[in-house]
C-alpha cells in the first residue's frame, strides 16, 4: 500500500530571487508538498511517533525558507535534504514551490519549481 503524508498550499513569506530587490523586499511563496510513507503501524496503534508528524514536517520546511537564496532550485534541494535526513522513514518527496507575482513583466499567478526525489 502506497501511503503519503501532504502539506497543500502552505505560504511564506521570504527572501528567495536572482535580483537584489526580491531578496531586501521578499515575496509570497507557496509549497504544495507530499511525502511517501509507510503509515500501516500509525494506523493499527494510534501513535503519532509510528509515523511522520506533519507539525514536525512544516517547522523543518519553515527553518529552510527562512535562510535566502537565489534559486528556488536551491531552496528545493536544500529542503529535500533537510527531510531526508531529519526523517529516515521518508522513501520519497514530492516538493512544488511557486513564487507568487515574480517580478518578471508578465501577468501570472506565480512561477516556481517542482521536484520529486526517492531516497538514494
Amino acid at each position: 500500500m502506497n501511503s503519503y503524508i501532504f502539506l497543500d498550499n502552505v505560504r511564506f513569506f521570504a527572501y528567495h530571487g536572482v535580483g537584489q530587490q526580491e531578496r531586501e523586499v521578499g515575496n509570497e511563496f507557496v509549497i504544495n508538498l507530499k511525502l511517501k510513507v509507510d503509515i500501516a503501524r500509525a494506523a493499527e496503534t494510534d501513535d503519532v511517533t509510528h509515523t511522520v508528524s506533519y507539525a514536525d514536517v512544516y517547522e523543518n520546511v519553515k527553518a529552510e525558507m527562512e535562510i535566502p537564496s537565489k534559486l528556488l532550485e536551491h531552496v528545493c534541494g536544500r529542503i529535500i535534504k533537510h527531510l531526508f535526513r531529519t526523517f529516515p522513514t521518508v522513501k520519497a518527496i514530492e516538493l512544488k514551490l511557486a513564487k507568487r507575482n515574480p517580478p518578471m513583466g508578465a501577468d501570472l499567478d506565480a512561477a516556481g519549481v517542482e521536484v520529486q526525489c526517492e531516497r538514494a
